[in-house]
């Protein structure tokens, strides 16, 4: 394909296991040309199926995809459109598998974990003419939509939060002369729910195995760094992902200043009765993700012409945050344990509670308190009286 014979809008298939880089691959393309046709799967027989009932002017395959592989997939595009862009996507990088993919003459071949820029300017090479940039109008509202009913309808699909880090500038100060640098990198993002969020998703996902991954510091060194970078870097891509309005940006910064005071006391309060601080904190961070991400998604209601203000905000937070978070950690797959952590902070009805469990509560009930209540009344509660914590351990933590 070439600049005199690419579509008007292209229409495009991205064939990838792991959800995380099948997204990370979408946003990649939209970036570049936001009006495709877009068709995504997770193996290679679903592909083989859409490549016999459609046309594609581009395609992007994991030659590890389940079933029918990526390679097999080029040879049998080969048989028939010898000159349709294909790139092809592998975690081989040796010198037989290149040899192997040559003859099928694939448009590039990439491997992981992928250069970001590298990929953009592929993409941009195909999908536009010289010079050329795609504006995509944000779509209006549905007559008659209302924002009980917007809201419902976008829980299940929603991307999460906007983020709190500048994530480019993040990337950037943890590179150094041997590359990333992830204590460095973890030290930059650990106060974003978002980024904290999708990379233990990640790196629980199904190319990823052995014990549930529960904290920033397991994921970041679960994942190998390119794909860390990668994954943080393509979060900025998405629609969004920093807030436009007054109103929305002032609750975000409470929630998000709620979410680390409670880390923090959470962190401390662990170290304090030798539990697992990371865990906590962890639990801690994430526990407003999902008013962040109604928040976000109060964005794209406001953008899409719907009447916004501070009751509305509220109101909307009040119906919808606590199932958009549950929605998010199901859909996400955040390992059982921290969402049953998490769940610690809102409940401690019935049952047996972890030690960790009444860490969170405890700590979340500090961070809600202004600077000006005293800690008598929480030193009396239930939960520190199960954790034979008093007024003194509390001092200390609030002080620390």
């Amino acid at each position: 394909m070439t600049a005199v014979d690419l579509p008007a809008v292209p229409r495009v298939l991205i064939a990838e296991a792991d959800p995380w880089s099948r997204d990370l691959l979408k946003q990649v393309l939209l970036n570049v040309r936001c009006d495709a046709r877009l068709d995504v799967c997770a193996d290679g027989q679903h592909a083989a199926t859409l490549l016999s009932e459609k046309t594609y002017d581009l395609i992007l395959a994991d030659w590890e995809l389940p079933g029918v592989d990526g390679l097999s997939l080029l040879r049998s595009v080969r048989q028939k459109r010898r000159s349709l862009p294909f790139i092809l996507l592998s975690s081989r990088n040796d010198s037989a598998s290149v040899r192997e993919a040559l003859p099928l003459a694939p448009t590039a071949y990439l491997t992981r974990p992928l250069n970001m820029e590298s990929l953009t300017q592929r993409l941009q090479d195909l999908l536009l003419n010289e010079g050329e940039s795609v504006y995509c109008e944000i779509p209006p509202l549905a007559p008659g939509m209302t924002l009980p009913a917007f809201l419902k309808r976008r829980r299940e699909v929603c991307d999460g939060a906007p983020l709190r880090v500048d994530v480019k500038a993040a990337v950037q100060r943890s590179l150094g002369p041997e590359g990333l640098d992830l204590k460095q990198l973890e030290d930059q993002v650990h106060s974003d729910p978002q980024i904290t969020a999708v990379l233990i998703a990640a790196a629980n996902s199904a190319g990823y195995h052995g014990t549930p991954v529960q904290t920033l510091p397991e994921a970041l060194h679960k994942l190998v760094p390119g794909q860390s970078m990668n994954l943080i870097l393509g979060l900025a891509l998405k629609h969004n992902v920093v807030l436009g309005d007054p109103g929305l940006v002032a609750y975000a910064e409470r929630h998000w200043q709620l979410s680390q005071d409670s880390a923090d006391y959470a962190r401390r309060l662990a170290r304090m009765l030798e539990l697992d601080h990371q865990r906590c904190y962890s639990a801690c961070i994430l526990h407003r993700l999902g008013d962040l991400a109604l928040l976000r998604c109060l964005e794209d209601w406001r953008q899409g012409g719907g009447a916004l203000d501070d009751q509305t905000i509220g109101e909307s937070l009040d119906a919808f945050g606590a199932a958009y978070g549950s929605a998010l950690r199901t859909r996400w797959r955040l390992p059982l344990e921290l969402r049953q952590l998490i769940a610690g902070i809102y409940s401690l009805e019935g049952g047996v509670y972890s030690r960790e469990a009444l860490v969170v509560n405890l700590a979340v009930q500090m961070a809600r308190l202004t600077e000006h209540e005293g800690l008598e009344e929480l030193a009396g509660s239930k939960t520190a009286r199960l954790l034979k914590v008093g007024l003194p351990e509390l001092t200390r933590v609030r002080k620390t």
